[in-house]
């Protein structure tokens, strides 16, 4: 029987679209938000849902100033919709992922060829920190489908110039990128070097810089107005101190002052090189081959690559300076390295050496998944030691242990049928069980300790029907999930003033009332030997301490990590 002939290239978009879609959907609606950051963003809209004030966003009581609402917006307005929270709180960073594949696609068309297309979509679905980032409710994923949106509307105009159109947009973009995460105006970098272009490529089309330059700021003004324009009004009609100091913290603080003089996160210069060595695999192990290629053709002076990957350059450049550091700071800068890379990628998948590094890759994870599956159902105790740390119950663990066991099976039969040629199949197809079994089993068998589900399950058993439940250095997630109303005395305050009002209010009916709070904040005023041990969780153990076991005269002292 003869070979089927080839399917037609844009029939195997389609099929690569649709194959994408489906690993990052996988398991939507199978898990509830898990730190560090998906509960307190999850609480925030759910509140906002529930209080219908959408303008500052509250974490407990507290008004939430560490980051702008816009993230907290789209996952209000997708319960709206879904009204489901497990799927609302992961819908916008999903769209937000599907919309960077398409833009990423559509500008490959654009700078190089039809052909290329699909490889920079490729190229970009099958980085780790691009999937990781797809299947996390935080703001990253939204955050760089505005710039990859903002950057790309700023090539076209720059290069093409035909439509001042695209200028708006790009400038529209970066301004309410600005207001969804503070950095959102990195793509205005590539003008840095667009000027070393114009001086050098005088062919290329000239432009009325007044009148573009009005239209850009117009247009970012107008981005950045969707959250700037009512907070701004809101502060004119209401001189609330409270109002007044949420602005300051999120305008200035958590802005400028973090970026100069970080008080957290704290790394070396250098600390994106492991980013990129690991976040980035296994595109990362191409860079060998594609630096050379890239300064030949930065030396040509070939504009596209100029401004792809010098703009990549300055945003590595910006976060480095800053002492404060995040792998996810560096992610707006991958989907441009991708569209780089994505002409280089057809000549370079066809070298010997190439082909078997990238093999070489796939076999050694499917090693780390098989040697890690069989060491957990082989040793029992090891495994049930390992559950225990991280509050996983036994069946999940099972089920933990043969998922991964599939997935290094799955490697290294991809290797064995997709090698050669066609080994970066291999790695799309790879990619796409890696997310469609973190979706349906992995994060499944993990969200019940994760989430905080089952400790705040116990909690409610025990506490019974008529118990009130209090909380002194709580998570986010816990009041997420408490499946009662839970009275908390503030987020961020101190601990021991946290202790004043909690005491006091578990006075007020010690028979029913409880507080529930780590091992870091049990203080003198309770006997630690009628405290309950509830679990552990975030690297704590969780105690339940009854209202009739706390002394109401006592004054806690203040604790050596008083408050977050």
């Amino acid at each position: 029987m003869p070979p089927l002939p080839p399917a037609p290239r844009h029939a195997r978009t389609w099929l690569l679209a649709l194959l994408i879609l489906l690993a990052l959907g996988a398991g939507i609606g199978l898990r509830d938000p898990s730190p560090p950051d998906e509960p307190r963003f999850a609480l925030a809209a759910r509140a906002m849902v529930d209080s219908g004030d959408w303008l500052v966003p509250r974490r407990g009581h507290e008004a939430y100033a560490e980051k702008p609402p816009v993230f907290m917006w789209m996952q209000a307005a997708s319960w709206t919709v879904v009204r489901d929270w497990r799927v609302a709180f992961l819908l916008p960073s999903l769209l937000a992922a599907l919309a960077t594949l398409a833009l990423v696609h559509a500008a490959a068309g654009r700078l190089w060829s039809r052909r290329h297309a699909p490889w920079a979509m490729g190229a970009l679905f099958v980085c780790l920190q691009f999937g990781l980032q797809a299947k996390r409710a935080q703001i990253d994923m939204v955050l760089v489908a505005l710039t990859t949106l903002s950057l790309c509307a700023l090539l076209r105009h720059l290069l093409a110039g035909r439509d001042r159109r695209w200028l708006a947009v790009a400038m529209f973009a970066a301004g309410l990128g600005t207001v969804t995460k503070g950095v959102g105006f990195l793509p205005l970098l590539v003008l840095l070097p667009w000027l070393g272009v114009r001086r050098r490529q005088t062919h290329l089309p000239t432009r009325r810089v007044a009148g573009d330059a009005a239209l850009a700021l117009a247009a970012f003004a107008a981005g950045a107005a969707v959250w700037l324009a009512p907070l701004g009004l809101a502060l004119l009609r209401n001189p609330d101190p409270a109002l007044q100091a949420y602005a300051h913290e999120l305008l200035f603080r958590q802005t400028g002052e973090r970026y100069v003089n970080a008080w957290h996160h704290v790394q070396p210069p250098w600390y994106y090189a492991q980013t990129i060595a690991t976040l980035w695999l296994p595109g990362a192990l191409l860079l060998p081959w594609l630096l050379p290629a890239w300064w030949r053709r930065l030396r040509r002076g070939d504009p596209r690559y100029v401004l792809l990957l010098g703009w990549a350059a300055l945003v590595l450049l910006f976060f480095s300076l800053s002492p404060g550091k995040r792998e996810v700071y560096v992610f707006p800068a991958l989907p441009a390295l991708c569209l780089a890379a994505a002409p280089l990628l057809p000549a370079l998948l066809r070298r010997a050496g190439v082909r078997r590094l990238l093999c070489g890759w796939l076999l050694l994870v499917g090693a780390l998944c098989l040697g890690a599956a069989t060491s957990g159902l082989a040793d029992a105790a090891w495994a049930a030691r390992l559950a225990a740390s991280r509050g996983i119950e036994p069946a999940d663990m099972r089920t933990l242990l043969w998922a991964l066991g599939v997935l290094g099976a799955g490697a290294w039969v991809l290797a064995a049928v997709f090698r050669g040629r066609r080994i970066a199949l291999a790695l799309v197809l790879f990619t796409a069980m890696v997310w469609m079994t973190y979706g349906l089993a992995l994060a499944p068998a993990l969200d019940a300790s994760s989430s905080g589900r089952a400790l705040m399950q116990r909690v409610d058993t025990r506490i019974g029907a008529d118990g009130e439940l209090g909380a002194v250095a709580w998570r986010e997630q816990h009041l997420l999930q408490a499946r009662r109303p839970m009275t908390e005395f503030g987020f961020k305050r101190p601990w021991h003033l946290q202790w004043r009002d909690a005491a006091a209010w578990a006075a007020q009916a010690p028979e029913r009332r409880w507080l529930w709070l780590p091992d870091e904040a049990l203080n003198p005023c309770v006997d630690r030997g009628r405290a309950l041990r509830m679990g552990r969780a975030s690297r704590q153990d969780w105690w339940l301490v009854a209202g009739t076991d706390i002394d109401p005269h006592c004054q806690a002292p203040p604790f050596a990590r008083d408050g977050d």
